[in-house]
């Protein structure tokens, strides 16, 4: 059963709905120093969980401002059948207008010290990850997909100005290694885009350390990790 999620502090406008105003919900970190680059934070199919809390936690103690919007409006799950059935009543323009609404956001808070941000994501959001880029062209300068999946994967990259650090997994059945690098090279192709796609000898979700799915590695983990974080610091100014 789905169940609420604790982890939502902070809420923005969402412009341009046509139906008044409307708002959008997320967790927000803030570095110790109070200020840094933006970094916009996109969960998994499972929601806005302790996983992704602790992600944007942990962006947030190596210097970056980061939020991380509920695309799910509250609500999580630690089923696999429910939270593919969560993803699926989620539609791809939705998703796309929380995203823009919390890029408005992050790039609107004094705390942000870029006149960009980057963006990470998950599975599920590794796709919308793709979309946000391709959505909002230079205001997103780092696009960081993992293993990024689902309705949120563009048909076209033309709109990506953003550099591109992918990271996906040899022994995954929801993206092909094959199905990968054809898209690194669609965005080359499309964009222009500065694009480097890293395989790992793992499993789909292995970058989570709760080990929802069963496919955590740390070593690969931490591989990717960091270097998504180098990245990250390097184009996010």
């Amino acid at each position: 059963m789905s169940e609420p999620t604790p982890h939502q502090n902070t809420t923005f406008s969402l412009n341009g709905t046509g139906a008044g105003e409307q708002t959008g919900h997320g967790y927000l970190a803030l570095p110790e120093s109070g200020s840094g680059p933006g970094v916009i934070v996109i969960q998994e199919w499972w929601g806005l969980t302790d996983h992704i809390k602790d992600v944007t936690d942990r962006l947030a103690a190596s210097g970056f401002v980061a939020l991380a919007p509920d695309l799910y409006g509250g609500s999580i799950t630690h089923d696999g059948a429910e939270a593919r059935e969560m993803m699926s009543r989620l539609p791809a323009e939705e998703g796309a207008r929380l995203l823009a609404g919390a890029t408005d956001h992050l790039l609107g808070l004094d705390a942000v010290t870029s006149a960009s941000v980057g963006a990470i994501g998950f599975c599920m959001g590794g796709g919308f990850v793709l979309a946000l880029a391709a959505q909002q062209g230079d205001r997103v300068s780092a696009a960081v997909p993992f293993y990024g999946v689902g309705q949120g994967v563009p048909k076209s990259y033309v709109g990506v100005t953003a550099a591109v650090q992918g990271h996906y997994a040899e022994h995954d059945d929801s993206c092909p290694v094959e199905r990968a690098r054809e898209q690194a090279q669609q965005i080359r192709a499309e964009s222009g885009a500065e694009v480097t796609y890293f395989y790992y000898d793992a499993g789909h979700a292995f970058h989570n350390d709760t080990n929802a799915a069963g496919t955590y590695d740390p070593e690969q983990a931490q591989l990717a990790w960091d270097r998504a974080v180098e990245f990250l610091a390097e184009k996010v100014v």
